[in-house]
């Protein structure tokens, strides 16, 4: 839920049309609100934010949710975890 800062609820369709217009106006792309969950997700676990943080902070239930439809792994993530094993496996650093 959105609200206003006296607790109110707002809208969420006056949200999104606001949220639109302030990405139009900075001369960013326009996003669905919701693509931001995804987003967030995903820079933190690239970040190396602890998935069962992600967790939480999106409001899941359980872990399974938030890895399977949330986060996107890239070529970095990937290229990351490789270093980071070889790392451990050879004695060096990551």
């Amino acid at each position: 839920m959105v609200c206003r800062v006296d607790g109110t609820p707002l809208h969420l369709k006056l949200f999104s049309d606001w949220f639109t217009k302030q990405a139009r106006r900075a001369g960013l792309p326009v996003i669905r609100l919701h693509d931001l969950r995804h987003t967030h997700a995903t820079l933190a676990l690239r970040a190396g934010v602890h998935p069962r943080i992600v967790q939480e902070r999106l409001g899941h239930a359980n872990i399974s949710i938030t890895l399977d439809t949330y986060s996107h792994v890239d070529l970095d993530m990937q290229a990351a975890a490789a270093a980071q094993i070889a790392a451990l496996v050879t004695g060096g650093q990551a």
